[in-house]
């Protein structure tokens, strides 16, 4: 007798995504062209229109029920969102961050005033994406979680120009919070029904190493911990109850290469137990996110996403031994409550990583038919 698995009705689905695609040749020669000032904005707008509206076609054609706008209008997964909100500016570092045998640009954002949404421009991004999907998919906004954000803002010199705007810290959870919530309200408003906090603060935290770098001074890891959670959890309490909050965690993704290694045990209580989201999509793509044994802190009916095929590279995984760990993982987690997709996205900045369009489409179809197999079909 064949299991009976619930069918998903929102994010996350069996086979899903998380959120960045490669970027095309049209759009990085437009945004080169943009940047050395041969192309205006609104020339630059409108080839990323057109590119949007080619690949959510592609999205739809590859069966994803749930589509992104693979974060074409941006540079980077996190700081754009960052720098739409009031009272925080673009700045350049002395540094990027630093990757395994890579360092990134030196991007980054910094308290200018207090942190307040007004408006921005995630809000027409996505009305635009509204209006090209209509009712063919459900639509996934994607953003850094406000632990992300803060963790920015106290990043390296950046920190002594918070303090300048924020001597009470308390003051500055509270705005940081209020900001996101102001913004998420809005997207609702605009017709948002998923949304994505996108966290790389806990995969941080799961490296002694390299956690210490980013939280600037004076913090522990516990409680960073309990900080984060709060920052998160503020920010989504009391939202509409037909809005899908979920979350990614991951461990840095740049040009295919990584940040920061470790399990995720240090902050499975807190992270699993804690945080009011729906599901959880993780990296675990690689022998540097550890076993699955954390995945027990996992609280009441979240689900969560194996990040299972990785999105670095072009060889296809194994599917016997995909579906050998998803059973493995079914050990912490009923297999009801679990899902598959890459462990990242394919272009967290606009750099992408080193695979081809194919490539992409292809893991996408991999992580297709691995799911139906688990799973059956949708």
């Amino acid at each position: 007798m064949s299991t009976q698995f619930t069918a998903r009705t929102t994010a996350p689905f069996r086979y899903d995504i998380v959120g960045s695609f490669l970027r095309p040749q049209a759009l990085k020669e437009a945004r080169a062209s943009f940047t050395d000032g041969t192309l205006s904005k609104q020339q630059l707008s409108a080839v990323e229109d057109d590119c949007i509206r080619t690949l959510v076609e592609k999205q739809i054609e590859a069966g994803l029920h749930c589509v992104t706008d693979g974060e074409f209008r941006r540079s980077y997964w996190h700081l754009d969102f960052m720098w739409g909100l009031d009272g925080i500016d673009h700045v350049v570092l002395e540094h990027g961050y630093f990757f395994h045998g890579e360092e990134t640009r030196a991007d980054s954002a910094r308290v200018s005033g207090k942190i307040r949404f007004s408006q921005h421009p995630f809000i027409a991004h996505y009305r635009f994406l509204r209006d090209i999907v209509g009712d063919r998919a459900l639509i996934k906004q994607t953003i850094p979680a406000p632990a992300q954000c803060f963790a920015e803002l106290v990043r390296g010199e950046n920190e002594r120009y918070l303090d300048a705007v924020y001597p009470d810290r308390e003051e500055l959870y509270r705005d940081l919070s209020a900001a996101y919530r102001d913004f998420i309200l809005a997207l609702y408003e605009a017709g948002c029904r998923v949304l994505q906090l996108d966290d790389c603060t806990w995969g941080m935290l799961c490296d002694e190493k390299f956690w210490s770098g980013m939280a600037g001074s004076g913090y522990s890891p516990d409680a960073l911990q309990k900080l984060y959670l709060r920052l998160n959890n503020d920010a989504i309490a009391d939202l509409p109850a037909d809005l899908t909050v979920n979350t990614h965690v991951c461990r840095g993704n740049y040009h295919s290469t990584w940040a920061t290694s470790g399990g995720y045990a240090p902050v499975a209580d807190i992270l699993f137990g804690g945080e009011n989201v729906g599901a959880y999509y993780l990296e675990f793509d690689d022998d540097r996110s550890g076993d699955f044994a954390p995945l027990a802190k996992v609280s009441g009916e979240k689900l969560v996403v194996l990040g299972l095929v990785t999105s670095k590279g072009p060889k296809l995984e194994n599917k016997a031994a995909v579906i050998a760990r998803i059973h493995e993982a079914a050990a912490y987690v009923p297999l009801d409550r679990l899902c598959l997709s890459p462990q990242c996205g394919f272009a967290s900045t606009e750099e992408g990583n080193v695979l081809t369009e194919e490539e992409q489409w292809s893991k996408i179809r991999w992580i297709r038919e691995i799911a139906e197999e688990v799973w059956g079909s949708f």
